[in-house]
């Protein structure tokens, strides 16, 4: 028997809705902090009990909420951030679909208490079980705003089933506070669960500031090795900090993306991020970064999840590209492409953390000449600047090698003008050490070596006319009839690339010719990659990829190899050509090619000047 056509109550449509709003406690907590931001305030408190299960507190010291719209604030579609059209196609606040309170109102105990800045009293109002809102009541309160939310899902427990422990939803919500303490650094938040504090990140009014709340929340690797980027280009600027490929990790737990302050997972942005690091990473390893995309709002619309997690924008070709070019100019730049002060990561540090995963090597067997220890050993580091030309001085070739004595003598101009400094030793074979002003470098012979020969093939790969190798069998593919339409509309492009496909019929392509690096890959299955790229994203980077593993084996087996020797003269080229070398800081495989260890860092381990 088929039931009526009715109107739904008010209780349970927003029931329904809160399936999409409310997921977890971290939902709710995400929910209510963008509300405090949108309110402007400056401090942030989160209290949880359960992993928010039993009780959810947020209070904020913004605007608050006027008298007589303190219930209003409660009602389904109630917002002051939106009021037509125009408003909800350039959002600039981090919610407005007005859905968010009375969603949570509707599966939980919610009480709501604020006072207006120009009040001199609060009020408080308490959603009942059916739905319906008590009378506003005075209440103690500072200006600004508290919702407590206890006892999630208490009258759904269908949904409640779903939670899982006290320990998983914490995660959950933790990591909704942490990514969005990063992004508002000038803002102080404090979270405290079961009344342990596990936060408190006071306002970062500076540059020291914003690093402290990067390394509490993100490790000190990470406020290490991070190189920092901005910049600006038809209306689209990209900042923030890439962690160096070298220093790469085995999860994707590090990865903060940002548009216009709102943390997101877009697919394109994604796409962007792995194709910039597509030649710098080893396989299964994953980049870190914390990047902000700011354009305007017109420009990318929120408003298509429930949940906002997901953007579209109105010019994704040129967002995509936008993010590709930068990322892949600062990577190629390197450690080495920062300010003098800040060579030893995005903050001046001294020395570089080891990858994540890697062993830590150890200093031992020294070759080459014998080093002087000219400073006392309570002396601190300020005389190793006035040592550093005696100690260049010092290193010659041995006599009879017919090297100038005086070209080995350099200024101290040309000094910090390399930043890679000069050579002094070659130890175990594989490592070269080298002294700059402000500390010791240590550098993977072979790695850095491979990384600058594959950096030349490649240059000499796309300087020149590409070589296409005719196919004795071309390779047949079918293909749906749409897949052969991309591929026939992209011909031009991919023969210009040294790949020639054409169509014999609907739905079946023909391979003719190839890059003659890649006459013995797959065929069949590069063209089934390509079309996987270009049905998604509109481009394809699969050619490249395939030429640039024919280019790193080759690099691999030209390069330098263990336990040569290497002259002085021989490793000074190798510093200066590793300055000139792009993306020289991690080789091909991803592993890092050199680190700094700072003299600060030397101190400590001898406790020089204690």
């Amino acid at each position: 028997m088929s039931r009526p056509i009715r109107i739904l109550s008010s209780h349970l449509v927003n029931q329904i809705a809160a399936g999409e709003v409310v997921e977890r406690p971290a939902s709710v907590a995400k929910e209510l902090i963008e509300n405090s931001l949108d309110a402007a305030c400056t401090r942030v408190e989160i209290d949880v009990e359960r992993g928010g299960i039993k009780r959810l507190r947020v209070r904020d010291d913004g605007r608050g909420i006027p008298p007589d719209e303190l219930v209003l604030a409660l009602s389904r579609h109630a917002t002051s951030k939106v009021a037509d059209l125009s408003d909800l196609e350039a959002v600039s606040t981090l919610g407005f679909r007005g859905e968010a309170l009375p969603s949570i109102a509707s599966v939980s105990r919610l009480r709501l208490v604020s006072r207006s800045r120009d009040e001199p009293t609060a009020l408080e109002v308490t959603v009942g079980s059916d739905g319906a809102l008590e009378a506003p009541r005075p209440a103690a309160h500072p200006p600004g705003t508290s919702v407590d939310v206890q006892d999630l899902f208490y009258n759904t427990p269908a949904r409640r089933k779903f939670l899982r422990s006290e320990k998983t939803e914490l995660g959950h919500l933790e990591h909704v506070v942490r990514r969005i303490a990063l992004a508002r650094p000038e803002i102080a938040f404090q979270l405290r669960h079961n009344g342990r504090t596990l936060y408190d990140l006071p306002a970062a009014a500076d540059a020291a500031g914003r690093r402290a709340r990067l390394e509490t929340l993100l490790g000190n690797a990470f406020a290490e090795q991070a190189l920092t980027l901005d910049e600006e280009g038809v209306d689209l600027r990209l900042w923030g900090w890439v962690v160096r490929p070298a220093f790469s990790r085995s999860q994707a737990d590090q990865q903060f993306f940002y548009v216009n302050g709102r943390m997101v997972r877009d697919k394109l942005v994604s796409h962007a991020v792995r194709q910039a690091f597509s030649d710098l990473l080893h396989h299964g390893r994953h980049p870190a970064y914390l990047l902000f995309l700011e354009l305007p709002a017109r420009m990318v619309d929120c408003n298509v999840h429930p949940s906002k997690h997901e953007v579209r924008f109105r010019e994704g070709r040129q967002v995509h590209d936008f993010i590709f070019r930068v990322l892949q100019r600062r990577l190629s730049a390197g450690v080495l492409g920062e300010s003098p002060s800040a060579t030893g990561g995005a903050f001046g540090t001294g020395r570089g953390a080891r990858a994540e995963d890697e062993p830590v090597a150890r200093l031992g067997g020294v070759s080459g000449p014998t080093m002087r220890l000219p400073l006392a050993v309570g002396d601190g580091r300020g005389g190793y600047a006035e040592r550093l030309q005696a100690d260049l001085a010092f290193q010659r070739p041995p006599a009879g090698t017919g090297v100038d004595d005086a070209a080995e003598r350099t200024s101290r101009e040309d000094v910090e003008g390399h930043p890679l400094g000069y050579a002094i030793a070659q130890i175990n074979g594989v490592y070269l050490l080298a002294q700059t002003p402000d500390g010791l470098i240590i550098v993977d012979i072979h790695a850095a070596h491979e990384r600058i020969g594959y950096e030349r093939l490649k240059t000499s790969w796309h300087s020149g006319a590409v070589i296409r190798q005719p196919l004795l069998v071309p390779v047949s593919v079918a293909v749906a009839p749409r897949e052969a339409d991309l591929i026939a509309s992209r011909t031009d492009d991919l023969a210009a690339l040294g790949l020639v496909i054409d169509r014999i019929d609907s739905g079946t392509l023909v391979v003719r010719e190839v890059p003659a690096l890649l006459r013995q890959a797959d065929h069949e299955g590069l063209v089934r990659d390509l079309l996987s790229d270009l049905a998604v994203h509109g481009s394809s980077a699969r050619l490249d990829e395939a030429v640039n593993a024919v280019l790193s084996t080759m690099a691999c087996h030209g390069a330098v190899r263990a336990n040569r020797r290497l002259t002085l003269d021989e490793m000074n080229g190798l510093l200066r050509d590793m300055e000139r070398a792009e993306r020289i800081d991690q080789c091909n495989h991803g592993r890092p090619t050199w680190i700094r260890v700072g003299f600060d860092e030397l101190d400590r381990w001898f406790s020089r000047g204690r």
